[in-house]
């Protein structure tokens, strides 16, 4: 039998992780299953279980591809400018996440499921990615900000990632939410994610 090289593994493995994707668009976590997966993947649903044990594991490798991308977002602000005001730092950013509504929506609906149901070794894989957004997010407070101690960076960090969990639910409203909101009698002002986010960050960044 024909060895399979580890780039055909990783071929595979993107197949489906981009099947997973697709379904995504148009379903709910809770709907997708392995079966739906298989059906527009050219692999049978057996076959999907020598890549990844369960549905979790499949959105968990889509959940650290939205990182790896911001990460590339992320990088492009760092080596891309020489200096950044406050403000310009907090657009870039901001325009960043603007981009990344699949990352956000994985972050605040799906986040606990996917790593619940992972085996260890994908978690450990996808804290990489995630550590690596943390430590760009640094890297940016530190070239922009030189007038930010380790103390306010680690304040900064400490409030803003678990700020970003409430970004899509808070912008990505439906318009049954929105009528339920009028009939409660509440004054929502809806915000985009660019505007939610640029606006904590410019609270965060002393500006």
């Amino acid at each position: 039998m024909r060895k399979v090289t580890q780039e055909e593994i990783a071929r595979k493995r993107e197949e489906i992780i981009n099947a997973c994707e697709q379904l995504y668009q148009t379903m709910s976590f809770r709907e997708i299953t392995l079966k739906e997966i298989s059906k527009i993947t050219s692999f049978s649903r057996p076959t999907i279980y020598n890549y990844f044990e369960t549905k979790e594991e499949i959105f968990l490798g889509l959940f650290q591809r939205e990182y790896d991308r911001w990460n590339e977002d992320l990088t492009a602000i760092l080596e891309g400018n020489g200096q950044l005001t406050k403000k310009e730092l907090a657009d870039r950013i901001a325009n960043s996440l603007a981009g990344r509504e699949q990352l956000l929506k994985l972050l605040s609906m799906n986040n606990y499921d996917m790593e619940a149901n992972s085996r260890q070794e994908l978690l450990s894989t996808f804290k990489q990615s995630y550590g690596g957004s943390m430590r760009r997010m640094c890297m940016l407070l530190e070239k922009f900000c030189p007038d930010m101690s380790v103390t306010d960076i680690q304040n900064f960090i400490y409030i803003f990632f678990p700020f970003m969990f409430g970004i899509y639910p808070y912008t990505a409203v439906t318009e049954k939410q929105k009528t339920a909101m009028k009939e409660a009698g509440i004054n929502y002002v809806y915000q985009s994610v660019y505007e939610l986010t640029y606006g904590c960050l410019i609270r965060l960044l002393g500006e």
